[in-house]
């Protein structure tokens, strides 16, 4: 029986999604927005970035843009990417999942609760 429950992203699938979010970016941007948006908890190399892209292109969560910056400011190599709707929802479904988690976990009392400025 399948679950209507959404699967836990990879963490890898989660970052690079959660990187895209706010616009296109080559691989190394992206490299750079992981590790500044979970401020240098979780980082990501070129294997794993660049194995995880190719099947995040595949289940059609990213796909790779045409379009380019200036082309005197960068490298024509380079590939950008940005998120599909499928990516987007994807995403939102699992922040939902989290936030439910959170949700629980504090009414449990396993955590604190949140503070009153991360509620605003």
């Amino acid at each position: 029986m399948k679950s209507s429950t959404p699967q836990p992203l990879t963490p890898a699938v989660f970052h690079i999604l959660l990187a895209l979010a706010d616009g296109e970016k080559h691989g190394y941007r992206i490299m750079q927005a992981v590790k500044a948006n979970s401020q240098g908890e979780f980082q990501i190399g070129p294997g794993t970035l660049y194995g995880t892209i190719k099947r995040m292109l595949a289940d059609e969560l990213i796909v790779e843009t045409d379009e380019r910056p200036d082309p005197e400011l960068d490298d024509q190599r380079r590939r950008y990417y940005r998120l599909t709707d499928q990516g987007r929802q994807t995403l939102q479904a699992d922040l939902v999942r989290m936030d439910s988690l959170l949700k629980r976990a504090r009414t449990l009392k396993v955590i604190p609760p949140a503070p009153a400025r991360l509620l605003q």
